[in-house]
């Protein structure tokens, strides 16, 4: 299972990066995205993976059992996930802004504008 989310982890990265050194600004903003989820997704897999053991303490005792998940990287990555939804969100409309002011896309048009 580790090993097929490594190589999904790649392949997100690798489309990431791609989709970074295209022309257009919505494929700039993918790349933006696809980066973003690799990272959660690299965290989450570096944190080990645990099938069937939640991450609760039991009642009665004082800390995690040795078989439970680690509670802390699965916050850390829904942290990420809501800051990263809101930088989307900025960058989208910072891109809608952009393009009606030059009324275009293409990042090669906008820097011959300037």
């Amino acid at each position: 299972m580790e090993f097929l989310l490594a190589i999904t982890v790649g392949v997100l990265y690798a489309c990431g990066a791609y989709l970074l050194l295209r022309r257009h600004l919505i494929k700039l903003v993918l790349g933006i995205v696809f980066i973003g989820q690799a990272s959660n997704l690299l965290i989450f897999t570096a944190a080990g993976l645990r099938e069937g053991a939640p991450a609760f303490v039991p009642g009665g005792a004082q800390a995690l059992a040795e078989s439970a998940a680690d509670p802390l990287p699965q916050a850390l990555i829904l942290t990420a996930i809501v800051i990263g939804f809101g930088l989307v969100a900025f960058i989208l409309v910072l891109a809608q802004r952009v393009h009606r002011t030059t009324g275009s896309d293409d990042l090669d048009d906008m820097r011959e504008e300037e």
